[in-house]
Formats: C-alpha cells, sequence, structure tokens
C-alpha cells in the first residue's frame, strides 16, 4: 500500500465517520432550531392577538370616554347659547327701559 492509498484509508477510517456523527448532530440541531422557531413563532402569535384584543378594548373605551365628552360639550355649548340670548335679550330690555325712561322725562 502506497503513502496515497494510506492516507485515503486513514480519512475513510476515521475522518469520514467523525464528519457523518458532526453532520447528524448538526441536523438534530437544525430540526430544534426549527422547532423553537416554531414555538417562538406561536407565542408572538398568540401574544400579538392578545395585544390586539387589548388595544381594541382600550380603543372601545376611549371612543366611549369621547362621546361622552363630546356629548358633556354639547349640552355646556347650549347652555352657554341659551344664556347668551337671555343676556342679550336682558340687554334689549334694559335699552328699552331706558329709551322709555327717557321718554318719561320729556313728558314730565
Amino acid at each position: 500500500m502506497g503513502f496515497i492509498e494510506e492516507g485515503r484509508q486513514l480519512v475513510q477510517d476515521f475522518i469520514a465517520p467523525e464528519i457523518r456523527a458532526i453532520e447528524i448532530q448538526l441536523d438534530t440541531v437544525e430540526k430544534q432550531i426549527a422547532s423553537l422557531d416554531s414555538k417562538i413563532d406561536k407565542r408572538a402569535d398568540l401574544l400579538e392577538a392578545k395585544m390586539d384584543k387589548r388595544v381594541d378594548e382600550l380603543e372601545a373605551r376611549l371612543d366611549k370616554r369621547a362621546d361622552v365628552l363630546e356629548t358633556k360639550i354639547d349640552r355646556n355649548q347650549t347652555q352657554v347659547m341659551d344664556t347668551l340670548h337671555r343676556m342679550e335679550n336682558y340687554a334689549q330690555v334694559m335699552e328699552r327701559l331706558a329709551r322709555l325712561e327717557g321718554k318719561l322725562q320729556n313728558v314730565a
């Protein structure tokens, strides 16, 4: 057997089995990584669904509060406008009364 043949035989006897063992270990690690990826994806999907649900609940609460505030603002605006109209009417009555008093003083 020549030197090259002995080298080939050495590679086949010792190195090739080690390479195969490493490939098997690598395949096992890749499968574990794929399994973990799948678990992480599932958990991420569950978390995203929970977050979406919570965001929807918060948006609904905010919309409800905004509606309540809008109703209060509208009611207050109506009250302010009513008060302004009464003040306007009061001012008109006071003007008419002042004119009447002026006429009464001119007559007397």
